[in-house]
């Protein structure tokens, strides 16, 4: 077993490894086993203000440090998770109980992502605005926002820890991240020790692996941050938002789906089959982005749910250390209930199970329903395992109006054969991303990242991403006197 969980089970505050000063622990199990990885004495607000203030002593001299020299930082934390790529892998699969596959699109995705990071910290451009005044010279600045804290999901966390810490480090904040209970190491304490190793000054990043029944809301309220980075449910994405705008902070949320795949009359099937199996059953189906529902036009239904029957039975579950794993537990006991539960009420309301998955502990095995009744709320709501709802419609109209029914829009796709009707079809969804002739799961360094509806606001990556982690000031120089009315 890696020995990150031995090394690594501490808080990182001010440039320091130290156990917290909370009266319990958050244990760390792999969910595959129930095997102890790791014990961790939960950090107190206090440890949260010391974090925080940690940040905001480092930030200023960061932000006045030259790009280029800051870029130096994540050449070398890109450098180290390629000679560490066993290791963190290994830890993936202990931790999150993901599969090789999993480890490898995450691990694939970070390194892009910190390639891009590198480029941001040369990014930021300012203007010089003319003015209706003689001699008067507007130069806008674009400046880092300060200290960001970044709170990070289970279900990606090496990814989307390092999706909001290496560009909010680049641009010159500082930064503390609270990472998910279930995954404290890969989410948390291993992107600290990356970047504490990579040669990041004292105190500019700090981790604090703690919990709201200890804290409370200290991590959003705290003074220090100015901006806060979630990633998770859009039901705690709702109380971040309220907190935030209590506190005029600003507010990252990439919240939840409920995405659709649909395949229109011309698709290529096959293909059609092969790219919703990805975009339901990658990582056990807990991906925001995962195609929920899979919407056929009726006149190739039939076809479809026979292809697509017959590749989800191949798909192997089990141990996620084995290379050939296609399906691993999902995270927690808890979400192995709420899926089975889902399944269950789906069947109870009058859906037909073409493949009903047992549930043994956390690993639950691929289902397949149809015929659920249009009214019911599981079509409209996200359901975070290896479960897809099939939805025969008719005509591309009723298809647009039933991918929309939905209080969620973050991703989607279309199957057909004619790529301007593809286009047309993506146009009319309300959603953040859409995706023609490809799947559901998709992020990219230069795309803007996000959702419409209750999937979140802002955007990552790219320019967004420039936007996001800084804020503009206006500083005007008059040449010369200027005039005053009296």
């Amino acid at each position: 077993m890696s020995s990150y969980f031995t090394d690594l089970a501490q808080q990182y505050i001010d440039g320091e490894w130290r156990p917290g000063t909370g009266s319990w622990d958050i244990i760390d199990f792999n969910p595959y086993n129930g095997e102890k990885l790791a014990s961790i004495t939960i950090a107190t607000t206090d440890e949260v203000d010391q974090a925080y203030r940690a940040a905001e002593r480092a930030q200023k001299a960061w932000a006045a440090t030259n790009a280029y020299a800051r870029r130096a930082v994540f050449e070398k934390a890109l450098r180290l998770i390629e000679e560490r790529e066993a290791e963190i892998t290994e830890a993936i699969i202990a931790e999150l109980g993901g599969t090789h596959l999993k480890a490898g699109f995450e691990l694939h995705l970070a390194k892009e992502f910190l390639r891009e990071s590198i480029q941001l910290a040369l990014r930021p451009e300012g203007k010089i605005l003319p003015s209706p005044i003689d001699g008067k010279e507007n130069r806008v600045y674009r400046v880092p926002v300060g200290v960001v804290g970044v709170i990070s999901p289970f279900n990606f966390p090496f990814l989307l820890s390092l999706k909001s810490v290496a560009p909010a480090l680049a641009l010159g904040n500082g930064v503390v991240l609270k990472p998910h209970q279930n995954t404290p190491v890969v989410g948390g304490s291993l992107i600290a020790k990356i970047f504490e190793d990579a040669g990041l000054p004292k105190g500019l990043l700090n981790v604090v692996i703690t919990d709201i029944a200890e804290i409370g809301d200290a991590f959003l309220e705290h003074p220090v941050p100015k901006l806060i980075s979630f990633t998770g449910s859009d039901k705690v994405g709702r109380h971040v938002a309220t907190v935030c705008a209590s506190h005029f902070k600003r507010a990252i949320l990439e919240l939840g789906g409920n995405s659709a795949l649909v395949v229109l009359d011309d698709a290529d099937i096959d293909y059609a089959v092969d790219a919703a199996v990805f975009s339901r059953y990658v990582h056990q189906g807990q991906v925001c982005m995962a195609a929920n529902r899979v919407l056929v036009d009726r006149s190739i239904a039939d076809e479809f749910t026979e292809k697509f029957v017959a590749k989800v039975r191949t798909l192997k579950a089990g141990d996620p250390s084995d290379p050939q794993t296609i399906i691993g537990p999902v995270i927690n006991s808890s979400q192995a209930d709420a899926i089975s539960g889902t399944v269950e009420q789906a069947i109870a309301e009058g859906a037909t199970a073409l493949v009903h998955g047992a549930t043994t502990d956390n690993l639950v095995e691929p289902s397949v329903l149809t015929g659920l009744p249009a009214d019911s709320s599981l079509l409209r709501q996200e359901v975070f395992g290896p479960v897809v709802f099939l939805v025969p419609f008719d005509g591309e109209e009723e298809a647009v109006r039933i991918v929309n029914d939905t209080p969620y829009g973050l991703s989607g796709a279309v199957h057909t054969g004619d790529i301007e009707r593809g286009v047309s079809f993506a146009k009319q969804i309300d959603t953040g991303m859409f995706h023609v002739n490809d799947g559901t799961v998709h992020d990219e360094p230069l795309v803007p990242f996000g959702g419409e509806k209750h999937s979140g606001i802002g955007r990552l990556n790219g320019e967004t991403t420039v936007d996001a982690f800084t804020t503009q000031k206006w500083i005007s120089v008059q040449h010369g006197r200027s005039f005053f009315p009296f």
